[in-house]
C-alpha cells in the first residue's frame, strides 16, 4: 500500500514533544511490514529550520522524508511548495493520514486529498479538547474549528484517536464524524542499554545520588508540574527531577512556586535528556509521574512501563486506564495533598514499586511498534476497500 502521512513538523525537530517521537515510530513500523510510506512536512524547527533537504525525497529508517519551506506564516506551517507538491503527487497514493489539527499542512492536505478523490485519515493528537481550546486558545481556535477544521473533520474517511479518552473528547463537540478508530501509539520495545559509560557526569550524578520521582517531558502549563510541586511538600525527603525543553519559559515559574512551597532544594532540572540518559533516569527512579491537565495519550508513561519503572498519572491522562488495568501504577487525582499521598506511599514501599514495574513491562510488550502498525495496517484496508 502506498500511505502518505502529512505532519507540520517531524524529526530531527524533536522540540515539539511526544507527537513527532509517534507519527515517525508509526511509518517507520508501517515501512518494515512492506509499504511504501512517504511524509509530508515542513523544516520549521522552533524559530530556525531543521538541517535537512528541502523539496527531495530523505530516506529515515525506510521512510521517505519530504521536507518543504515555511518562511512566513510559520506558526501555522504555510508552505507554497507543499501545496504544489500536493496537488501534483497525492493523487498516486492509496490513503493519506493527517496529524493534528490546527496547522496549514492539515488543511491542504485534507482538501487535496478531496479533490483527487484520495481517502484520508485524520489523527487530531489531543488539539481537540475543548477545556484546553477554553482556557488556553479559545478565539482563535474556535474560530479555525469553524473556518477548516469541522470540514477536514466531517469530510475524513476516518478518525484516529489513541485513547478512550480522545474518542470521548472529539465525540463531545458535536461534529458529524466519520468512523472514529482507537490505535494506541507504541513503544520501542529494545530497551537502550543501561551504562555507567557514556553518560553525563549530571544525569551520572542523579543515578548515584538519593531517591527521586522524575517527570520527563515539555516543560509546559499543560503537563500539571505545578500540582505535582505543590504535592512535593507532602512527599518528604525525595528530589523531583525534571527532564525536558523550556521552550515557553515555564521554568521561572515553577521554581517561583516551589521556593514559596519550601521545596526549591529539592527541584532539579537537566534538560532534555535522550538515549542513554533517559533509559538511565527511568531505570534510576522511584517512579516517573505525569499529572498533566490534558494528554491525549502519554508516549513517556509507556515508555517507563517498558522499562519496569513505576507509573504515577492523573485520570486527564490518556493511558491512565490502561495504567489502572494493568496494575502498573496508579492513577490519583491532581488535587496536591490526594497526589502527594499516593506517592509518599509509593515511595516508602518498595516491594509495590517492584511489583508495578514487573507489571509495566508485562503490558508494553503488546505495545512494541510492530503490533500497532498491523492495527493500522487493518483499519487503512477497511477504508481503502
Amino acid at each position: 500500500m502506498r500511505i502518505l502521512h502529512v505532519a507540520a513538523s517531524y524529526l530531527p525537530a524533536v522540540r515539539y514533544g511526544g507527537t513527532i517521537v509517534s507519527v515517525h515510530g508509526l511509518c517507520r513500523a508501517l515501512a518494515a511490514r512492506g509499504h511504501d510510506v512517504h511524509v509530508f512536512t515542513t523544516s520549521v524547527d522552533g524559530a530556525v529550520d531543521s538541517d535537512v533537504p528541502l523539496l527531495r525525497p530523505v530516506e529515515l529508517d525506510g521512510v521517505q522524508v519530504w521536507y518543504f519551506p515555511s518562511k512566513v506564516l510559520r506558526r501555522l506551517y504555510w508552505s507554497p511548495r507543499m501545496a504544489g507538491a500536493l496537488a501534483g503527487q497525492i493523487g498516486t497514493f492509496d490513503i493519506a493520514h493527517l496529524h493534528a489539527l490546527f496547522v496549514w499542512p492539515v488543511w491542504a492536505a485534507a482538501k487535496a486529498a478531496r479533490r483527487a478523490g484520495v481517502p484520508y485519515v485524520v489523527a487530531p493528537r489531543g488539539m481537540l479538547e475543548k477545556a484546553l481550546i477554553k482556557k488556553k486558545s479559545r478565539v482563535t481556535k474556535t474560530l479555525l474549528i469553524a473556518a477548516v477544521g469541522r470540514r477536514t473533520l466531517e469530510q475524513a474517511a476516518a478518525i484516529h484517536v489513541t485513547s478512550a479518552r480522545e474518542r470521548a473528547e472529539a465525540a463531545a463537540f458535536g461534529f458529524a464524524l466519520p468512523p472514529l478508530y482507537e490505535v494506541p501509539n507504541g513503544v520501542d520495545l529494545v530497551p537502550t542499554p543501561v551504562a555507567s559509560v557514556g553518560l553525563s557526569p549530571a544525569v551520572a550524578a542523579l543515578c548515584e545520588g538519593p531517591p527521586f520521582l522524575l517527570f520527563i517531558g515539555r516543560i509546559s502549563w499543560k503537563k500539571g508540574l505545578d500540582r505535582l510541586i505543590a504535592a512535593l511538600p507532602h512527599v518528604p525527603g525525595v528530589r523531583l527531577v525534571i527532564a525536558g525543553p523550556d521552550e515557553e519559559g515555564y521554568r521561572t515559574t515553577l521554581e517561583a512556586r516551589a521556593a514559596a512551597a519550601g521545596v526549591g532544594g529539592r527541584l532539579v532540572f537537566c534538560g532534555p535528556v535522550p538515549g542513554a540518559g533517559k533509559a538511565a533516569l527511568l531505570n534510576c527512579a522511584q517512579a516517573l509521574v505525569l499529572p498533566s491537565y490534558s494528554e491525549n495519550f502519554g508516549n513517556v508513561v509507556l515508555e517507563a512501563m517498558a522499562a519496569a519503572c513505576p507509573v504515577v498519572v492523573t485520570p486527564e491522562v490518556g493511558i491512565a486506564d490502561l495504567v489502572r488495568d494493568s496494575g502498573a501504577g496508579w492513577v490519583i487525582d491532581g488535587a496536591p495533598k490526594t497526589l502527594g499521598a499516593g506517592l509518599s506511599a509509593l515511595v516508602a514501599d518498595s516491594q509495590l514499586r517492584r511489583t508495578m514495574g514487573e507489571r509495566g513491562r508485562a503490558t508494553a510488550q503488546h505495545y512494541g511498534w510492530a503490533a500497532v502498525a498491523e492495527r493500522m495496517e487493518r483499519v487503512y484496508q477497511e477504508i481503502v476497500a
